[in-house]
């Protein structure tokens, strides 16, 4: 029976004639048919991996953390700053009134020495 089967293919692929694959294709294209299921008409919304609540709350931790850390270390130096050039003012100030007292007690001792 296998024989029959094999000879009855043979001879049905002898009949018919040689086309190419384009004629093939064109011809199988032509015979579907143009219907489309509800489902192939919606559209196809892209598939997105759901945070999780842990991952979430450990990132948003972290970048709040981040954040506040950074605008803390600069609020931190800008008062550094302030406060520095502030402190150096009074250094000055006071090397100025030590100079200035300085002058007086010299200026004090020479009338004493004189009057003497």
């Amino acid at each position: 029976m296998a024989s029959r089967i094999a000879s009855a293919l043979r001879s049905a692929a002898l009949a018919r004639p040689a086309t190419n694959f384009a004629q093939t294709a064109a011809f199988q294209q032509s015979r579907r048919s143009f219907q489309t299921s509800q489902r192939m008409l919606q559209d196809v919304a892209p598939v997105r991996k759901p945070v999780g609540a842990f991952r979430g709350t450990i990132f948003g931790f972290l970048l709040g953390s981040v954040i506040a850390g950074s605008g803390l270390y600069y609020y931190v130096v800008d008062e550094y700053k302030v406060s520095n050039e502030l402190l150096t003012e009074d250094v000055y100030a006071l090397q100025s009134a030590v100079q200035r007292l300085e002058g007086y007690v010299k200026g004090l001792e020479q009338e004493v020495k004189s009057r003497k």
